[in-house]
């Protein structure tokens, strides 16, 4: 029964979700954008966790082979038993047309739906139309080269004496230019991840080390979130421009109120305050020059709510590394922070400031220490595999060596065990290296649900790419592709239907066999930190030991964090004072309740009020507070509002936080999404809301 291939399934679909869920927004993002990066990623961590299940269903399938063709006892196992039925066995026809419908489905999103989304998302038009055709030219333009490139090749092919051109070989062809594209990236991010995971965890386990690099990032933070509110005051201040310019009735006042609908109100509100009016006359703007203002508008409102959640999650993060150190040398052996925050029954029962003492300060840095000396052992493992696996007499690729021992004795338990622990091993290099690469502020995956739609479909398309083509790498570590050992053996169902990308010469004959050595080359740059002392003389800074730039952002970062402290203190002493107000209220009418109505068998005014107090479900601020809410509200939640003493709920949507931050918002959702019909044109109708219209399949941003 394929019962292991049913628990990949829905493990790939569950980290899918979970991962999606942590970077993106389900709530804002469209169902489209939400289904075709979940697609995308569970179809990238399914071949990841079948491809062992492929393996040792061609184990078990040689063996057979073995069996039947000696027709003896020398096709027996070690202990002289035959060939046992590995547990969970697929069927034979079920690897090729799951092979099938995975590989050319996430190929066909990769390349073709998921580029034009993405385009569909970044454009500025105001019409479905617009937007259609400003993606279908940008794709155009990205795509001619490779259109040109295989238009070169499909000529050299053609003009070769012997070779003839079949919806098979064109097939292969597409398949090896795109395994060798991912081959390409592949080489470059495990270059660089199979160094830094490691020694990130080891630094990680260093508290002085990890504290400094906080206030190192927290002054980054401090730089980019500025700039991001600067550059959204110079598109507001065009916005306030272009609105001057075009007259009430004006054909384009239509799409002028569409990109205004998209700025918040009070930011709107401060822009119209800081404009200066000089009263010479301003040039009506064109329609290109509208649709390259709201894709600023767009780009910049992101960029700003992504700042400054990142700003707030680090400015925790750096609070409680404060904590940690302070705790460190503390003989109370209970966890205690400047900060402290409310926890529920559970995790207050589950996690308490004892054991949360024993593993912050004890066992946590020994545990990333034993993990950073593994992920090293195991990353020399693949560095030495990489650059030894072509050779087949003697076989020098430690995880050829060890599946060949698994499959002389039949051990399919090892076989499924060691190669899911290699490719997981693998995948978290590649995949955690692309969930942290940041392209000039245009793509990057934030946590805490500040991913934008379009980083989303960037990471699906790379993940999409990556994957197939290091299941083939992975394949050749192990000895199981016959062209790179050139040696006829049984292959798995995944080689059958990807092919050896061997259809062009320069490719057979040592491009996708040799070219995983240049690894060696990006670990040894990745070991000397040659990437980050580059940047830095580029003039971006890199935290690095010892360098005067360095020193000068940790300090400027441990006067942000003072500033940041004093900031919440004063909320808290507020909060404090509005509850000794309100208290001293209560029990001033209690106390003249109790002596107007005592004896009248109601439970005394002080319950009265109290109770009315309650029914109201306000707390001492006037804000509304849920059934597991306190007076003074200190609930369990992550800071994402601009003030960073105001924390939000996580129950909450980001649309209520984006309210809370910027005042009533007409909606800064970006992407296919409609938007809400507010302000200026309900206050025309008397000043009711109509609320948001119905959401049309691909309606305007």
């Amino acid at each position: 029964m394929a019962y292991l291939l049913v628990f990949s399934v829905c493990l790939a679909l569950l980290l899918a979700s979970i991962s999606l869920w942590r970077y993106g927004c389900i709530q804002r993002q469209h169902p489209i954008v939400t289904f075709s990066v979940l697609t995308a990623w569970s179809f990238s961590f399914l071949i990841v966790f079948t491809i062992p299940l492929d393996v040792t269903s061609t184990v078990y399938r040689q063996c057979i082979l073995e069996q039947n063709s000696t027709k003896s006892t020398a096709a027996t196992g070690h202990n002289g038993s035959t060939c046992q039925r590995p547990w969970g066995m697929v069927e034979d026809e079920v690897f090729p047309n799951l092979w099938r419908i995975i590989y050319w489905s996430s190929q066909f999103l990769t390349w073709l739906i998921m580029p034009l989304m993405q385009s569909y998302l970044k454009a500025g038009d105001f019409t479905i139309k617009g937007k259609l055709k400003s993606a279908l030219v940008d794709n155009a333009i990205y795509y001619g080269s490779y259109l040109f490139i295989c238009g070169i090749l499909l000529i050299y092919l053609a003009l070769q004496p012997g070779v003839s051109l079949d919806w098979q070989k064109l097939k292969a062809i597409a398949s090896s230019a795109s395994n060798t594209w991912g081959l390409f990236l592949l080489v470059l991010l495990l270059g660089y991840a199979l160094v830094e995971v490691p020694r990130s965890l080891w630094n990680n386990s260093k508290p002085g080390f990890t504290l400094q690099y906080a206030y190192f990032k927290l002054s980054k933070l401090s730089s980019e979130k500025a700039e991001a509110e600067e550059h959204v005051d110079d598109v507001l201040e065009s916005l306030q421009s272009a609105s001057r310019a075009i007259p009430p009735r004006h054909e384009l006042r239509t799409a002028l109120e569409t990109i205004i609908r998209k700025v918040p109100t009070e930011l709107m509100e401060r822009a119209r305050r800081v404009s200066r009016d000089d009263g010479s006359p301003v040039a009506v703007p064109s329609e290109k020059a509208l649709v390259r203002l709201h894709r600023q508008v767009i780009k910049s409102l992101q960029t700003l709510q992504r700042t400054e959640a990142l700003w707030n999650v680090q400015v925790n993060k750096v609070l409680h590394l404060e904590d940690v150190a302070k705790n460190a040398v503390s003989l109370d052996h209970r966890f205690k922070t400047e900060f402290p925050k409310h926890r529920t029954g559970f995790a207050r029962a589950t996690y308490s400031p004892t054991m949360e003492w024993y593993w912050e300060c004890v066992v946590k840095a020994p545990f990333l220490k034993v993990l950073a000396v593994i992920t090293g052992f195991l990353s020399c493992i693949v560095v030495w595999s990489e650059l030894t696996f072509f050779n087949r007499e003697p076989v020098l690729s430690i995880f050829a060596s060890v599946l060949n021992l698994a499959k002389h004795n039949y051990d399919f338990v090892t076989i499924e065990i060691f190669s899911m622990m290699t490719l997981c091993y693998l995948c978290y290099c590649a995949y955690s290296t692309v969930f942290r690469i940041k392209f000039l502020n245009l793509y990057y995956l934030a946590a805490h649900h500040q991913t934008n739609e379009y980083s989303l479909i960037f990471s699906g398309m790379l993940l999409c790419r990556l994957t197939p083509p290091m299941c083939l790498n992975f394949l050749g570590l192990i000895h199981m592709d016959s062209h790179i050992i050139k040696e006829r053996i049984l292959e798995t169902h995944y080689t059958q239907i990807m092919g050896h990308m061997d259809v062009l010469g320069i490719i057979s004959n040592g491009f996708n066999i040799y070219f995983p050595m240049v690894m060696l080359a990006f670990c040894l740059a990745t070991w000397f930190s040659l990437g980050s002392r580059a940047l830095n003389a580029l003039g971006f800074q890199q935290f690095m030991l010892n360098e005067t730039i360095a020193t000068e952002l940790v300090q400027e970062g441990k006067d942000l964090i003072v500033r940041e402290k004093r900031k919440r203190q004063r909320a808290e002493d507020a909060i404090a004072r509005r509850r000794d107000n309100i208290l001293n209220t209560l029990g001033r009418d209690s106390s003249s309740g109790e002596g107007r109505g005592s004896g009248n068998g109601n439970g005394g005014g002080s319950g009265n009020i109290l109770g009315k107090y309650k029914s109201r479900n306000l707390d001492a601020a006037g804000s509304p507070v849920g059934p597991g809410d306190d007076l003074v509200r200190h609930g369990d939640r992550l800071d994402y509002a601009t003030n960073g003493s105001r924390a939000a709920d996580i129950s909450r949507s980001l649309s209520d936080e984006i309210n809370e931050r910027f005042g009533v918002s007409t909606n800064v959702t970006v992407g296919f999404k409609g938007y809400s019909d507010f302000g200026e044109e309900d206050e025309g109708r008397g000043g009711r809301s109509s609320g948001p219209a119905p959401r049309g399949f691909f309606d305007d941003v």
